[in-house]
């Protein structure tokens, strides 16, 4: 099953995240099909940048988003429109 996910790449307690779509059996920060976007909540407010048409690609294809990005792709639907 392949999912939109989040996967670390900030330093230790400096959290940043890549918004990606993965193979569900691979590790977190393993290889990804595909990055889509990206997530730093260090910001005040936090940054939210998800490439919204290339989501709503995945989703129709069958990959599932994960409850807190499903959170973050509404988020960046909003800041788009």
């Amino acid at each position: 099953m392949v999912k939109i996910r989040l996967a670390r790449i900030g330093e230790k307690k400096v959290p940043v995240y890549r918004v990606v779509v993965q193979e569900a059996s691979k590790p977190r920060n393993g290889v990804a099909i595909d990055q889509i976007g990206l997530y730093d909540p260090n910001t005040d407010p936090a940054t939210v940048r998800i490439d919204v048409a290339k989501a709503d690609e995945w989703i129709a294809k069958g990959a599932q988003p994960t409850t807190v990005v499903k959170k973050l792709i509404r988020i960046a639907k909003k800041a788009n429109n």
